[in-house]
C-alpha cells in the first residue's frame, strides 16, 4: 500500500515548509506541462468550425465526423494493424536478447547491448532516412512490413531494458533446479522464467505499443497513402485543414494513453 512519507521525529517548521514546498512546486510544474494537453479537450466538443476560446456553442458533431470519415476509419485501422504487430515482434525480440544478455557474460558484450539499445538514442529523423534509402530499393517502402519491421526496431530496445531490469531480481537458481530435474530448457523458460519476469515483459510492451501508435515520422518517409495511421493523418490535417477533429482525436488518444499508464502502474505495483 502507498504511504505519504512522514515528517522526521524531530522535524522543524522550517523543515515542514520545506516539505510542502517541494509538493507544490512539483504541482505547479505538472499542471503547467500537462495545461497544452488539457486545453484540447474543451475544443473536441465546440460547435465551431475553428479552434479558439471563448467556446460559444457545444456539440458531438467532431466525434461523428470522426467516426464517419473513411480518412479518419483507415488511419485508425492502419494504427492498430501496426502498433500491435510491431509489438508482438518486438516483445519477442527483446525478452529474448534479455534473457539471452543476461544469463551469460562474454567478450563484446556492453558493444551489442549498445547496439541493442541505440534506436533509443539516435535521432528519430536519421531512423527514418536511413530506412527509407535501406528499403526503398527493396521495394518495401509504401508497406506495412516495412512500417511493422521499423516500429519494433524502435520498440524493442524498450522491451530489453525493461526486462533487464527485472532480470536483475530474478533468482536463477529456480532454473538450475528445475534442469536438474530433467525439464526441458523450452518448458523450464515457459514454466518458470517467463512467469517470474511477466510484468517486466508486459511492461516493456506497453511501452513498445505506445512507441508505435505515437511514432510520425518515421512513417512519413516509409508509409504510402494506404498505411497512412492516426499521427501521420493528425499531422496532414495540422498541415492542410486544422480541424476540432483534430481535437477530438486528441481526446481520445488522451485517454487511451492514460488507460495505457493506468495499465503500466498497477503491473509496477504487482511487481513491487
Amino acid at each position: 500500500m502507498f504511504r505519504l512519507p512522514q515528517f522526521p521525529l524531530y522535524a522543524t517548521w522550517l523543515d515542514k515548509l520545506g516539505w510542502w514546498a517541494v509538493r507544490a512546486l512539483c504541482v505547479a510544474v505538472l499542471a503547467y506541462l500537462l495545461a497544452p494537453i488539457l486545453v484540447m479537450v474543451p475544443l473536441s466538443f465546440s460547435e465551431s468550425s475553428f479552434l479558439a476560446y471563448p467556446i460559444h456553442g457545444w456539440s458531438l458533431k467532431w466525434y461523428q465526423h470522426l467516426f464517419e470519415s473513411p480518412e479518419w476509419a483507415r488511419a485508425t485501422r492502419n494504427s492498430f494493424i501496426v502498433a500491435p504487430a510491431a509489438t508482438l515482434i518486438a516483445t519477442v525480440l527483446g525478452t529474448l536478447a534479455a534473457v539471452g544478455l543476461s544469463r551469460s557474460d562474454f567478450r563484446f558484450k556492453g558493444l551489442i547491448m549498445g547496439i541493442l539499445i541505440a534506436p533509443m538514442v539516435v535521432p528519430i529523423i536519421v531512423v527514418g532516412v536511413a530506412t527509407y534509402l535501406y528499403f526503398a530499393p527493396l521495394g518495401l517502402a509504401d508497406s506495412y512490413f516495412g512500417l511493422i519491421v521499423v516500429h519494433a526496431a524502435l520498440g524493442a530496445p524498450f522491451v530489453l531494458t525493461t526486462v533487464l531490469a527485472t532480470l536483475a531480481g530474478f533468482n536463477h537458481n529456480l532454473v538450475r533446479a528445475s534442469l536438474s530435474l530433467g525439464e526441458t530448457p523450452f518448458n523450464t523458460f515457459f514454466r518458470i522464467t517467463l512467469p517470474v519476469i511477466a510484468p517486466g515483459v508486459i511492461s516493456g510492451a506497453l511501452f513498445a505499443f505506445a512507441t508505435s501508435f505515437d511514432e510520425v515520422v518515421v512513417t512519413l518517409f516509409l508509409a504510402g497513402a494506404d498505411q497512412s495511421t492516426l499521427p501521420r493523418q493528425m499531422f496532414n490535417g495540422i498541415r492542410e485543414n486544422i480541424s476540432p477533429t483534430i481535437a477530438a482525436v486528441a481526446t481520445l488518444l488522451i485517454l487511451f494513453t492514460t488507460a495505457l499508464l493506468l495499465a503500466l502502474e498497477w503491473l509496477r505495483g504487482r511487481r513491487a
